[in-house]
């Protein structure tokens, strides 16, 4: 007898464990929490991707040449400067050294075309372009008594002109640098006297700050140095122009040095960012490319016309034209990949609701295969997106999954209406998860409005379930 008892015992505790809700509801619960680790495994290589990506254009550009910010050109005119040691005992003694004084333009304007083109390794691609520019500055006298050197102090002899070019790599051809009518003859120098630090870009959301600030490893110290060769105050020239090809990758930045700097570029690049602390005062982009041009004045920016010494950094003021390629598969891909968690619960919600309503049985077994799918999708998003495109891939993605899911329902759903039912839902969910990554400024709202009345229709749904009576 109390064998008998133990077992019907255990059938009664076996058939409640079957048939019971709340049983049914944890167990769902637990799988949506066991599907959380491969959903971070995913996460994690959409980013490993995304750096490899990056880590391609990074290598590219080191092979071409890299992000360029162009800085003057700036006069730089040696002086001797005297100061008065208190030698104790022994007197004074009087110490020259030399010193320079910077003067920047007046006016500094620059026209610029801009010939873009995009380079390959394997699946990924990188924007480079070659420009070809023309500077042309004028300066006024040196006011050296403004900054306390006297005139048999100055040293005209060893003037000179210099120009910041962050990747000297990128001079395709040599310069052609005039002062008036004196032809100039310029050297490469990777100190140049200018602290101009190189800025950042603007990506990026960038995980790699240290990349975004300086991919090539180069500053604004590089350049071309200029030697005048004047003898007096008489030798002076004012005005400047330079001619120059210069090739880079994805990014042309100028540093306003002119105490009014005009800036005009075109090239043939259907998507370009204007970039930095300045946006063009005119600008016309279509499917053919680009112009814009930009206007700074002296009291935009935050270094000063002409100073003495080399503690002054021209920087914080770079604009220019960022080349986008509008390829944005890991950012939306990623964007994706957190509602993951969304559409494993509505799934699981929804197959909770069929096997209430049409009194059928889902195995907790049948269960993990349908999450490890919908976890599957994600890899499967990822790596087409990488080859068409986000959309396609998410259409192409979107169809294996439903249909896989869809054809495997058949096994425990039956009913062709439940089946039908089904798949249209998870088409619903992975449509209105589209739309949300679509819709940048309004995935929010679109997304709280979509969550409301799914909640809502739950709620329709299951408000004829007896559920103390399962």
């Amino acid at each position: 007898m109390e064998t008998q008892s133990a077992t019907h015992v255990f059938e009664r505790l076996n058939n409640w464990i079957k048939e019971s809700v709340t049983v049914k509801l944890t167990s769902i619960v637990f799988l949506i929490l066991i599907m959380l680790v491969p959903q971070s495994w995913i996460r994690s290589l959409i980013l490993e991707r995304e750096a490899r990506a990056e880590a391609v254009v990074i290598e590219i550009a080191s092979k071409w040449s890299g992000e360029q910010t162009l800085t003057g050109p700036v006069l730089v005119i040696p002086f001797f400067k005297h100061e008065k040691v208190d030698k104790g005992k022994d007197g004074v003694e009087i110490r020259t050294s030399i010193d320079q004084a910077f003067f920047l333009p007046e006016h500094l304007k620059i026209t610029g075309k801009v010939d873009p083109q995009i380079l390959y390794r394997g699946i990924f691609e990188a924007a480079v372009y070659e420009s070809s520019l023309t500077m042309s500055a004028d300066f006024l006298a040196p006011d050296f008594q403004t900054l306390g050197v006297v005139p048999e102090d100055i040293d005209w002899k060893d003037a000179h002109l210099i120009l910041g070019i962050r990747d000297l790599r990128g001079i395709s051809e040599n310069p052609k640098l005039n002062m008036g009518d004196q032809r100039l003859s310029g050297e490469p120098s990777s100190s140049i006297g200018l602290t101009s630090e190189a800025p950042y870009t603007s990506t990026p959301e960038s995980e790699y700050p240290d990349r975004a600030r300086d991919p090539a490893g180069k500053s604004n110290e590089n350049g071309i140095v200029a030697r005048l060769l004047w003898r007096t105050a008489g030798d002076f020239r004012r005005s400047v122009t330079i001619n120059l090809n210069l090739k880079g990758s994805t990014l042309l930045y100028f540093t306003p040095v002119g105490k009014i700097t005009e800036v005009t570029l075109a090239g043939s690049w259907a998507n370009p960012s204007f970039d930095g602390e300045f946006l063009p005062v005119s600008r016309s982009v279509t499917k053919a490319g680009f112009n814009a041009g930009w206007k700074v004045l002296h009291f935009n920016r935050p270094f000063s016309q002409q100073w003495t010494g080399t503690n002054q950094k021209i920087s914080g003021s770079e604009f220019g034209v960022k080349l986008v390629i509008p390829v944005d598969q890991y950012q939306k891909s990623t964007r994706t990949a957190k509602y993951g968690v969304l559409v494993i619960l509505l799934t699981f919600l929804s197959l909770f609701m069929v096997e209430i309503m049409k009194k059928v049985r889902i195995h907790p077994f049948q269960y993990i295969l349908i999450g490890a799918a919908l976890i599957i999708y994600y890899s499967l998003l990822l790596s087409f997106s990488e080859q068409l495109g986000y959309n396609l891939a998410y259409l192409v993605a979107t169809t294996a999954t439903v249909t896989m899911i869809t054809l495997y329902s058949v096994t425990f759903l039956g009913d062709r209406k439940a089946i039908i039912l089904f798949g249209s839902l998870l088409i619903s969910f992975y449509g209105f998860i589209f739309i949300i990554i679509q819709q940048q400024d309004y995935s929010l709202l679109l997304g709280s409005l979509g969550l409301f009345l799914i909640l809502g229709l739950i709620m329709y749904l299951s408000r004829n379930i007896k559920w103390y009576g399962q």
